[in-house]
């Protein structure tokens, strides 16, 4: 999505909101080496809105593995379940973190279909974690 279309001070409410953080990943924009992308949780395509209630912040990684989805394979029931929603849920309700942070395991069938959809643990990411971790960076604290 075009970043242009979010007033600097809506950019702000956001990632103020997100704790500078991906509403999906957690990983902290400090961290990542990029800037990270307001986002529409139910894209433009489908439906969304551009109000502020269907906007997130999102890592470039995960907002590009979303696209346009809003549900995805849960892998455990093999049905198709509603992604999480960064503005309506709580992150800690649907996902935990293993392997000492290093990687997000789904509990639901929203938190199993957004690890799947986002590929949340993929190689590239997860060696990033470790790193992160080491230095003590990572996971987030809350």
């Amino acid at each position: 999505m075009s970043q242009a279309h979010v007033s600097p001070e809506q950019w702000q409410r956001i990632a103020a909101d997100a704790q500078h953080r991906c509403g999906y990943c957690q990983t902290q924009e400090a961290i990542a080496g990029m800037p990270f992308e307001i986002e529409h949780i139910v894209p433009r395509k489908l439906g969304g809105s551009s109000d502020e209630s269907n906007r997130w912040l999102a890592c470039p990684r995960c907002n590009r593995f979303k696209g346009d989805r809003t549900h995805g394979l849960d892998t455990v029931t093999q049905a198709t379940a509603p992604l999480f929603n960064p503005r309506r849920q709580v992150w800690q309700d649907h996902f935990a973190w293993a392997d000492g942070g290093v990687t997000i395991v789904g509990l639901t069938p929203t938190g199993r279909a957004t690890v799947y959809v986002l590929q949340m643990n993929n190689p590239y990411v997860t060696r990033a974690r470790y790193v992160w971790v080491a230095w003590g960076w990572h996971p987030p604290r809350d």
